[in-house]
């Protein structure tokens, strides 16, 4: 049986760049132009579904959508992928060039290469893909045309004639640019005729239509009503409907070879269907044909978060929506953990402190959840004497004391640690030669090994530093772009665990340990830490009918201290003198009472509100 090619006119593509370098806007230039939306209906960020992306001027999620362009009166079907452009969202952006055969790399003329930029630039050399490389934004007045374009070459190695100069605002060299990608971008190399490989880029749950697949279709033909199969799920399923997105999901008969588009599976079950599976015929699957597509590296959380909601009755409702969330954003993880003062809830892991904050936008904003949230810590490992690794994702998991062991029966003893590690982090700055001291007085508050610094021309320097992971999880962007007037940009990549003397601390209240208030730390800044926890531990905790003690403890020491004042009553107040005898019987009997009461009590109650007061504040 002969081979037959799919058609030629297909090209797939995507826009990779720096967080607000103008991609959006040119993905919205490229439908305006194909006629895939109309002028009335355009608005900006058209591919930003999502109003949580609007608001906050990134994109969050990657977004296919098919267009159609005539050139030379031959129709040619573009493929385009708009990916996020933030460092947290690498993941994304790995999927998305993992079904395409080009990207534009697109840079502000403005701003020039940013660290992001070099990241995801290097992503898609690793996938072999065409790189077409322009410039944007050339209609501000603040524009650096040339020194930009010197950038863009000496990191491509070529000519600055190869670089598109765009508006993409103003429309500027938009179609000039379309048809480059016609042009330089290979056509996809599949063929219809044999056996069904399709990759599964991205997900999300419908209700009517069950688990919708996104999908790039390698080889073969996808058919509406056709019966697929999971390879790696092993899981048989009917092809309830396929389309592509035009950019809403547009129902279709088939999906070819070098095609990009959905596959509503009927499937309600969301564990069952993950990212990275390959899709076959089911008949082609059981006579072991097909070989599943590489698919991608699973993605490794390394910040850790707890979620529990405030209202205990919306655990359900938590696990429901952390589920279907999961489906369109595999790269975070939960596990169920459980707190005595906050109930049920779940142990998140996210890749990185900006992931934290939207999935737990999203789970707010979609799903209707008000959320209790831990402050953010990172992964550890502990190896004992007999070389054996416990990784620590929440205090939780640290080996208690010989003491504690006893007490609960079980559990590793610190005794026999070795060593504790922790991640190291090479992070790359690229900031102007004009805020390089004050960006070297951001990274002297950090702990770290400076490596060296490179001068990239035009003014501009990179800066690259070894750090542990935790110093970065939290505002450290934000002091950086504080700093620097919001002109550094900044990457990094796991370097991998390095040893460091860390502790668990402990925060006790009246006594008892409350495990939520634990943090793993090193040891040099326990005592400042411990002291810190206490002293607002005491600001917020209410008053109660008697003294309460507040103790930041390590290793079974207590390192700070201070005490929640008992709340008095006046029990003197009734008399209008009389001898000092009978005050004295009043204030002992109020003295018994009040020590009865403490011997009987358990602890005090804690409300929700505290412990996210203290999660702010940590």
């Amino acid at each position: 049986m002969g081979m037959k090619e799919t058609q030629g006119n297909i090209r797939n593509f995507c826009i990779i760049s720096h967080v607000n370098h103008g991609k959006s806007t040119l993905a919205d230039r490229f439908l305006e132009l194909t006629g895939t939306v109309s002028r009335e209906k355009m608005r900006p960020q058209y591919l930003d579904l999502m109003e949580l992306e609007r608001e906050k001027g990134i994109t969050i999620k990657m977004q296919p959508v098919r267009m159609t362009y005539i050139l030379n009166t031959e129709p040619y079907t573009l493929n385009l992928i708009d990916t996020p452009g933030h460092v947290d969202f690498s993941y994304e952006v790995s999927r998305s060039l993992a079904a395409v055969e080009g990207a534009i790399l697109l840079v502000d003329v403005t701003k020039g290469i940013q660290a992001q930029t070099i990241h995801n630039l290097e992503l898609a050399k690793k996938q072999s893909l065409v790189i077409i490389p322009a410039v944007n934004k050339i209609d501000l007045t603040q524009k650096r045309v040339e020194e930009v374009e010197a950038e863009i070459s000496q990191i491509l190695n070529i000519g600055k004639e190869e670089i598109f100069s765009l508006s993409a605002k103003n429309g500027t060299n938009v179609e000039k640019l379309l048809k480059a990608v016609i042009a330089k971008i290979p056509k996809p190399a599949g063929r219809e005729d044999s056996p069904l490989k399709a990759l599964i880029l991205d997900s999300k749950y419908d209700p009517f239509k069950g688990i919708i697949a996104y999908v790039r279709v390698f080889e073969g033909k996808l058919k509406k009503g056709e019966q697929i199969y999971f390879i790696r799920g092993k899981l048989r399923a009917e092809a309830k409907e396929v389309g592509y997105f035009k950019p809403g999901l547009t129902p279709g008969s088939e999906l070819k070879a070098g095609e990009i588009g959905y596959l509503a599976t009927g499937i309600k079950e969301s564990e069952k269907v993950r990212v990275g599976d390959t899709i076959t015929g089911y008949s082609q699957a059981s006579s072991d044909l097909v070989e599943p597509l590489p698919g991608y590296k699973e993605p490794k959380p390394v910040v850790f978060a707890s979620l529990y909601p405030e209202n205990a009755e919306d655990f359900d409702l938590l696990k429901e929506s952390l589920y279907k969330l999961n489906l369109s954003d595999p790269s975070f993880t939960f596990t169920p953990e459980g707190k005595e003062m906050l109930g049920r809830g779940y142990r998140c892991g996210f890749l990185g402190s900006l992931h934290a904050e939207i999935v737990v936008e999203r789970l707010q904003r979609e799903f209707g959840l008000y959320l209790i949230i831990s402050h953010p810590s990172v992964v550890y490992r502990v190896i004992d004497k007999k070389e054996k690794e416990i990784l620590v994702y929440s205090p939780a998991d640290w080996p208690t004391s010989l003491n504690e062991r006893r007490a609960s029966r079980g559990g590793p003893d610190p005794s026999a640690i070795q060593k504790t590690e922790e991640l190291w982090v090479k992070l790359e700055i690229i900031v102007p030669q004009s805020y390089l001291g004050r960006t070297f007085q951001v990274l002297e508050k950090i702990e770290g090994k400076r490596r060296e610094s490179k001068f990239l021309g035009q003014g501009r320097v990179l800066l690259i530093q070894e750090t542990p992971l935790r110093e970065i999880i939290k505002d450290f962007y934000d002091r950086l772009k504080g700093a620097t007037q919001g002109f550094a940009s900044m990457t990094y990549e796991i370097l991998g665990y390095r040893s460091a003397d860390l502790v668990k601390l402990d925060i006790l209240i009246a006594g008892k340990r409350e495990e939520a208030f634990s943090k793993i730390i090193p040891r040099q800044i326990a005592h400042l830490e411990g002291r810190k926890i206490v002293r607002k531990l005491k600001e917020i905790l209410p008053p109660q009918q008697f003294s309460v003690p507040l103790q930041a403890v390590v290793s079974g020491k207590v390192i700070a201290r201070e005490t929640l004042q008992l709340k008095r009553k006046d029990v003197l107040s009734p008399l209008y003198g009389g001898d000092y005898t009978r005050k004295r019987k009043l204030l002992e009997k109020q003295k018994k009472g009040k020590k009865k009461l403490k011997e009987r009590s358990m602890g005090i109650t804690i409300s929700p509100k505290v412990f996210f007061e203290i999660f702010k504040s940590s």
